[in-house]
């Protein structure tokens, strides 16, 4: 008895001691859908996506349309949300909401994520920001992320889902809306639509104004959101943009606009940024509700 003791002692002790086996993307997607099964306005999917490039986990939460059904013919506009961390619980619902509320079409929201706050793991600093000669050893990505969007994020999501690839929007906050401008003139035609809230300053900032890369689209639209409590130099970076790229003289294949918040602050307006933004992108209004 006593031998049997030790024995079970000793495995009990091993295996407690043995490291956790390392999570697969097979793991990552059964947690990550299961999570949110219990949320209808939230109500999709999720999976794990290692970007070839840097070798980094991305996870991407998905919001189905009301009434989806992947069966059917109906395909939808997709809304890529950077910086799903946070933004996506928060927009995802919001877009129900506008389809409620003021007839915005229904779309698929899909949330990019880094898993955390935590810089170990979330590297908007980097792939948010454009190289340049001003530009910090840690800054400099963007070019990198927009290979991972256009070459990996935006072809598995449309082969997964009832996607309508003629109305991909992209929308970022801050950092990930200078990211937003950056990459309309740098891959005009990935995206129909884009929406900068708050785009914040980043090196390279003449980048923002050269010429627009080759384009086949003469449809396209962005919007730059920017509210009166957020710093001079962030409104003046969103003004500056919207200005030069709504002169003819410009020749730029977007029809710009630029949303003024009043009393809008730097983070915390994001979902007033986006229901004027989708408005005018999709029913060309960014003003108050439109009339029965």
């Amino acid at each position: 008895m006593m031998r049997r003791m030790i024995l079970l002692l000793g495995w009990l002790l091993v295996t407690a001691t043995m490291p956790a086996r390392a999570q697969s993307p097979a793991d990552h997607e059964a947690r990550g859908a299961a999570s949110l099964e219990h949320l209808p306005a939230l109500k999709g999917d999720y999976f794990p996506l290692t970007d070839r490039s840097s070798g980094r986990v991305h996870h991407l939460y998905v919001r189905y349309p009301e009434g989806y059904d992947a069966k059917a013919a109906t395909r939808y506009p997709v809304v890529y949300v950077l910086d799903g961390d946070s933004l996506f619980p928060l927009l995802a619902p919001t877009h129900l909401f506008l389809h409620y509320d003021e007839h915005l079409p229904e779309a698929i929201i899909v949330g990019i994520a880094y898993g955390g706050f935590d810089p170990a793991i979330n590297k908007r600093h980097i792939d948010f920001t454009a190289p340049g000669s001003d530009a910090s050893a840690e800054q400099g990505g963007a070019p990198d992320f927009l290979a991972f969007l256009r070459g990996q994020v935006v072809p598995e999501v449309e082969r997964r889902y009832a996607a309508d690839p003629q109305r991909r929007v992209l929308v970022g906050q801050s950092r990930a809306g200078y990211f937003v401008l950056w990459s309309a003139v740098q891959d005009p035609d990935l995206f129909w639509g884009r929406i900068a809230s708050n785009p914040s300053p980043g090196p390279a900032r003449e980048q923002l104004f050269v010429p627009p890369r080759s384009h086949a689209r003469t449809d396209l639209r962005v919007a730059v959101a920017s509210g009166t409590r957020d710093t001079v130099e962030r409104q003046r970076i969103a003004r500056d943009w919207t200005t030069h790229w709504s002169a003819p003289s410009s020749h730029a294949p977007w029809q710009v606009t630029l949303l003024t918040l009043q009393d809008g602050t730097h983070a915390a307006t994001i979902g007033e940024s986006y229901r004027r933004a989708m408005l005018w992108l999709f029913l060309g209004t960014g003003q108050a509700a439109l009339p029965q």
